[in-house]
């Protein structure tokens, strides 16, 4: 008996935890679903999400030649993207952005990545640390340091402002 109800408990603990990583809500402005919580690159797949993602992915140019610097440094970095499925500027930006790790071939398990509604919240009070003022938000760390940010959009492109964190 207590090896069934551990057994519960334990199913019951997964649920909850897996309910908490992501929900789609209805944007009440738009009438269109949006995604809040942890999501992965898998999430774009959704028809919902997939006709702006894959076509911006698509049709981006990765500037090879601003990343050479950093070829073979980002991968010890992490990087934390949040992100609004509702908001224009990720639906630019982080397509983009994923292109060029793409290019790097950058481990995806060193992606962390959150979507936010329209007041910049997600599920877990774990956004607030992040002082998130506009979305996308690409956080770059060094082990639990944090070395840079791009906010909303590059100041340059992407590709140098990758760039100008990595190699300070």
């Amino acid at each position: 008996m207590k090896k069934m109800l551990s057994i519960f408990f334990l199913i019951f603990a997964v649920n909850i935890n897996a309910q908490e990583k992501c929900v789609t809500k209805l944007d009440e402005k738009s009438g269109n679903p949006m995604l809040i919580g942890l999501i992965n690159r898998e999430a774009f797949a959704d028809t919902n999400y997939a006709w702006w993602f894959d076509a911006e992915y698509k049709n981006y140019n990765v500037d090879s030649a601003s990343l050479e610097k950093v070829i073979d440094k980002l991968n010890a970095y992490n990087i934390v993207i949040v992100m609004g499925t509702w908001c224009s500027d990720s639906r630019r930006e982080v397509p983009r952005f994923f292109k060029i790790l793409d290019y790097l071939k950058f481990p995806q398990e060193k992606i962390k990545m959150i979507a936010v509604d329209r007041n910049k919240k997600a599920l877990d009070r774990e956004i607030d640390k992040l002082n998130i003022e506009k979305v996308p938000d690409f956080i770059f760390y060094n082990g639990a340091t944090e070395v840079g940010r791009i906010v909303e959009s590059p100041k340059e492109s992407l590709e140098k402002d990758i760039s100008a964190i990595i190699t300070k």
